[in-house]
């Protein structure tokens, strides 16, 4: 079945709702805002053309373009867009079109390398910058109408992959076979190819899939869960590993449909699984039950963090939850939308309330060195009688 394709142009209407958040939230601290990195770019202008955008405290914005300028005009509803050859004439180039260059100006600290930063830092040399990374994050945290309807479409994508697992599991074939042919699949339904994430270093190729002990191999990445990978410089994800009977098989992915993502993970097994594993996978399904029915608007997302970790102590996996060893990972969520750590984080510590429109992916697992992972992930709606689950696939192990 061939996946929903759509144009994928955020609509002006949507576009101009997310100016005017911006522009209330900017106004106590800067008088413009530059907005430069991709997904941001992407959020505010629908285009991740080479450029930027302006926008001042009241009034529209500018989009500067380098390259491409006519796809870009194709791509973005807003009426102001000219070329702009190089960032050094970005203060003239705004005079010339009637703003007043900025006495405060804003910009995406968290995700700017530090020679841009200087070269911004001496381009608008009379303009003090600050960081408006954390309020452009928490604006995207909450989703339109639009954007939970783009993450629904995404989902349903999500669940025709996992659907599809079963025809391509065989024993004796390695797990990047396996996933190659997934990944072929996914792509036929509208995959973009590009998951993004906001963490410097942060990679992933379409997700994770692992076998056996193989899957509870830990990585740099910033995830309960590893895998050999190919090389040590991929160091995650898929091996040559074949797979074998008897064995948890995780297949965690993320679809990326028009920008926005769903991320997903099931086991599998060619054969039967050990008492022990199945009883540790209906412990990680019981505390996501639990959480679906707390986790509702108001509640700290620290505190969620909290009743999982307790949750998952009283049944005895505290030792494994979430990886093992003093390096595992203190969270057990983040958010989703056009990046795969979004805000909110369900992790230690955190303050942040949910909020309705906030989406979340939800994923207690348990990682067992030596004999694998179990558990589950879903993306879930943040609605105001708790979680909705958007990815749908049965959460039971398949057996095979």
């Amino acid at each position: 079945m061939e996946g929903q394709r759509f144009d994928g142009i955020v609509p002006a209407d949507e576009l101009r709702d997310r100016l005017t958040r911006l522009q209330e939230a900017m106004r106590p601290k800067a008088n413009g805002v530059l907005i430069v990195q991709k997904t941001d770019l992407f959020y505010y202008a629908s285009t991740v053309q080479q450029g930027w955008l302006y926008v001042p405290a009241e009034g529209q914005p500018l989009l500067l373009i380098f390259k491409d300028y006519q796809r870009a005009c194709r791509e973005s509803s807003w009426q102001r867009i000219i070329e702009a050859d190089s960032p050094k004439a970005l203060p003239s180039l705004l005079a010339e079109q009637g703003y007043r260059l900025p006495e405060v100006l804003g910009l995406e600290l968290d995700v700017l390398p530090a020679n841009l930063f200087l070269s911004y830092q001496k381009i608008f040399g009379d303009s003090r910058i600050v960081d408006i990374s954390t309020d452009i994050r928490l604006l995207r945290a909450v989703k339109s109408p639009y954007e939970i309807e783009m993450i629904r479409r995404a989902a349903h994508c999500s669940d025709q992959v996992f659907a599809k697992v079963p025809e391509l599991l065989a024993e004796g074939r390695s797990e990047v076979a396996v996933a190659g042919e997934l990944e072929g699949f996914a792509r036929s339904l509208g995959h973009q190819g590009i998951i993004r994430m906001r963490m410097w270093g942060g990679e992933l190729f379409y997700g994770h899939l692992l076998s056996g002990a193989a899957a509870a191999q830990p990585s740099y990445l910033a995830s309960p869960t590893g895998g050999d990978g190919v090389s040590p410089a991929v160091g995650q994800g898929a091996g040559l590993k074949k797979i074998g009977r008897n064995e948890p098989i995780l297949v965690d992915y993320v679809f990326a449909l028009n920008g926005y993502l769903a991320d997903h993970a099931r086991i599998f097994c060619l054969g039967e699984l050990a008492d022990d594993l199945l009883a540790a996978h209906q412990a990680m399904l019981d505390i996501q039950e639990e959480v679906k029915q707390q986790a509702r608007p108001g509640i700290l997302t620290g505190d969620i963090y909290e009743l999982m970790v307790a949750r998952a102590a009283e049944k005895g996996y505290d030792q494994w939850f979430m990886g093992s060893g003093e390096r595992r990972i203190r969270f057990t969520g983040h958010g989703v939308g056009l990046e795969l750590d979004e805000f909110p984080f369900i992790a230690k510590g955190q303050k942040l309330p949910l909020a309705t429109g906030m989406v979340v992916a939800l994923e207690p697992k348990v990682v067992i060195p030596d004999r694998g992972v179990v558990g589950i992930e879903n993306t879930h709606l943040v609605g105001s009688s708790g979680l909705e689950p958007l990815t749908t696939s049965p959460d039971t192990i398949t057996f095979l």
